[in-house]
């Protein structure tokens, strides 16, 4: 899978910080504690710290983000090199990593970062 040319600046739908808060019905410190924990992940766009869409897309985090970011974090991934791989799409899958951890492939996408960190 080539992730090195995406842009994840560019591609798909963000939310700001508030917005997560609001869709997950929590306070914006309990959204900030659990991206210092690594439960969820942003980056700067346009100066301002937002989230892919589809990280939240269910109204919750999804369930098997924390352990993946924690696999990718371990391999030497930093924050946006993870969401790189994150929204990636792959027709093995298919869709990207992100969109199958929601879904019935969540164990092999938990696989496929565990490989990376070897």
């Amino acid at each position: 899978m080539a992730w090195h040319g995406v842009n994840v600046t560019e591609n798909g739908r963000w939310l700001t910080l508030p917005d997560v808060a609001e869709r997950l019905d929590l306070s914006i410190i309990k959204v900030h504690q659990l991206i210092k924990d690594g439960a969820l992940i942003a980056v700067r766009r346009d100066g301002v710290r937002q989230v892919p869409f589809e990280l939240v897309a269910n109204d919750t985090v999804l369930k098997h983000l924390p352990g993946v970011l924690t696999l990718l974090h371990d391999a030497g991934f930093n924050d946006e090199e993870a969401l790189r791989w994150l929204l990636t799409e792959d027709d093995t899958l298919p869709g990207t990593p992100a969109a199958a951890l929601g879904g019935d492939k969540a164990r092999e996408v938990k696989r496929r970062a565990q490989a990376v960190a070897f």
